[in-house]
């Protein structure tokens, strides 16, 4: 009984940790950029687009799916940087807490 109550602690704790973990996952910001830089994306590290900057010499509606495509792949590589980071993130604060079981990822069970 007293180990069961020792693992209940630790699943708390554990619960605890990754919600301070996903609370500062808010404040990360990640930019991912295509085009030489002509077009840049930031996101957070809950996935989230902040904001996407387009250069002033792409600004031409000739251009227009040009534009629309570098936006997409800008996004996307802010949001697998911003994957990743989360991941550290989460197994940083979540060190020593959980037992390294392989195949069991903390960073998707909060993902929603």
């Amino acid at each position: 009984m007293l180990d069961m109550m020792k693992m209940m602690g630790k699943v708390k704790e554990m619960q605890e940790k990754m919600k301070a973990a996903q609370a500062t996952l808010a404040q990360i910001e990640v930019e991912g950029e295509s085009g030489a830089g002509l077009v840049k994306a930031t996101v957070n590290g809950q996935k989230k687009v902040l904001k996407v900057i387009i250069d002033d010499s792409l600004v031409n509606t000739a251009d227009k799916e040009i534009v629309q495509d570098l936006i997409v792949a800008a996004i996307n590589k802010a949001l697998d940087e911003a994957d990743v980071i989360s991941k550290e993130h989460l197994q940083k604060h979540t060190e020593g807490i959980m037992p390294n079981i392989p195949g069991f990822d903390l960073g998707n069970m909060f993902n929603g």
